[in-house]
């Protein structure tokens, strides 16, 4: 009557995590659902779903997600399997590897970047590997 069954990936869809201004992160961090970033990750970031850094964000390491809005800073590797928007306040330095890409006037991008469109970014027990798709 009164069990809660867990939410599979379907019912997280729409929903965003956060993690507010002010609060530093240490470590990697895993979400099958939407992420959105006003505070600082000294680490990793995995995501089936899209992270936003917001203008205030910080991100030091690497993020694998399908989409990404970043106004804030990065630093680190970036594996974007569908859309990276770069807003005009962003500061974005060392690897980008995406399928589309856009990016604002004003933003400052010191990146070697690859896109590849249909280009999945699997990851399976940590390793990361590629599949092309038709």
């Amino acid at each position: 009557m009164f069990e809660k069954s867990q939410k599979s990936y379907t019912d997280l869809l729409g929903k965003t995590n956060r993690i507010v201004e002010g609060t530093t992160i240490q470590g990697t961090i895993n979400s099958p659902a939407d992420f959105r970033l006003d505070g600082h990750l000294v680490g990793n970031f995995h995501s089936k779903g899209k992270i936003v850094i917001g203008p205030a964000g910080s991100v030091k390491g690497d993020i694998i997600c399908k989409n990404a809005d970043i106004e804030g800073h990065f630093e680190g590797k970036i594996q974007v399997q569908e859309i990276l928007n770069i807003k005009s306040k962003a500061h974005i330095q060392g690897e980008v590897v995406c399928g589309k890409l856009s990016v604002e006037p004003g933003a400052e991008f010191s990146a070697t970047c690859v896109m590849k469109p249909h280009v999945k970014s699997m990851i399976t027990d940590g390793k990361s590997t590629e599949e092309k798709t038709a």
